[in-house]
Formats: C-alpha cells, structure tokens, sequence
C-alpha cells in the first residue's frame, strides 16, 4: 500500500510500477494572461512605497505636493536635535558604540581614508583604528535617539 493512496498500479502481473511521463503542465496561454495582468489597468494608479501614486519620473503624483514638503520633513528632523548643552545621556561611550565605531574606522583606514595618527610600522586597520580612538582623534559623530524621538549628538572626541 502506498502512501500516496491509488494502489491501482497492483493490477500488473509483473508487480512493478505503471509509469507514464509527466504531461508538459506549463501553458504558453497561461504567460501571456500573467504578463497582462501586471500590467496596471485603465483607472488603476501604481503606488510607490509611501503609498503615494508614483509617476513614471519617479516624482510624487501628488499634485498638491511641492517640493518644499519634503525641505519641511527634514526641518522637522533638525528641530529634534537635543542641543549640546542640554544633553542628558551619560558622556560615556558603550561597548556597542566603540564597537561600531571601531569597526567603521577600520573599514574607512582598509578602504585608503586618512590616517590621522602616526603608524609606527602599524598595518593593521584594526589596530590603526584603536590607536586612533585612544588619541580621540576619530573623525566619527555617534547619533544616539532618546524615546521621544529626539536625538543627541556626541564626537568621539567627547566621549571618555
């Protein structure tokens, strides 16, 4: 008995198995309805991420929209910035944030980026990285977001 169910194939007087070739199961009619269904119909707008009607140079479809919208998103991104003299998160660097920094400065030194401090025989963009942390010369601003959607920014000059 098989698992699949149909045990008809017993009825041979060999006892083995009927076989016969899978039909071609792929319509040529069938990719042509495929190709005309992605295609969007009359009266249908395409979206793009946003949700917003995309035309075809990439621009919103909004008519009422204007550029100076989007100048307005990112002046209200600036007004969420925690002035320096009023930051409250503590003035030292995580092990999260000297990871990634370190591992950021290295990728630059390996990708020929300035060296800001002396090799001494040092080849290593690892190691050229932590010499340059040590001497708080990296050129790295660490962005850190507060609950409220506000952030802070912090050199790693300022960071102990």
């Amino acid at each position: 008995m098989s698992d699949f169910g149909g045990d008809d194939h017993d009825d041979r007087e060999d006892g083995g198995i009927d076989y016969e070739p899978a039909e071609d199961f792929f319509d040529d009619t069938a990719a042509d309805d495929f190709a005309a269904e992605d295609q969007p119909e009359e009266g249908y707008a395409v979206l793009n991420g946003d949700g917003q009607p995309a035309t075809a140079n990439g621009e919103n479809g909004d008519p009422n929209a204007s550029s100076g919208q989007q100048g307005k998103v990112m002046l209200q991104q600036r007004e969420k910035k925690v002035a320096n003299d009023q930051r409250t998160t503590t003035p030292y660097m995580t092990k999260y944030e000297r990871a990634r920094v370190l591992g950021t400065r290295a990728l630059q030194i390996s990708m020929n980026a300035p060296i800001l401090v002396d090799l001494e025989g040092e080849t290593d963009p690892l190691q050229i990285a932590l010499k340059e942390l040590n001497q708080k010369k990296i050129p790295l601003i660490i962005r850190r977001y507060l609950p409220d959607g506000w952030y802070e920014d912090w050199t790693c000059e300022e960071l102990l």
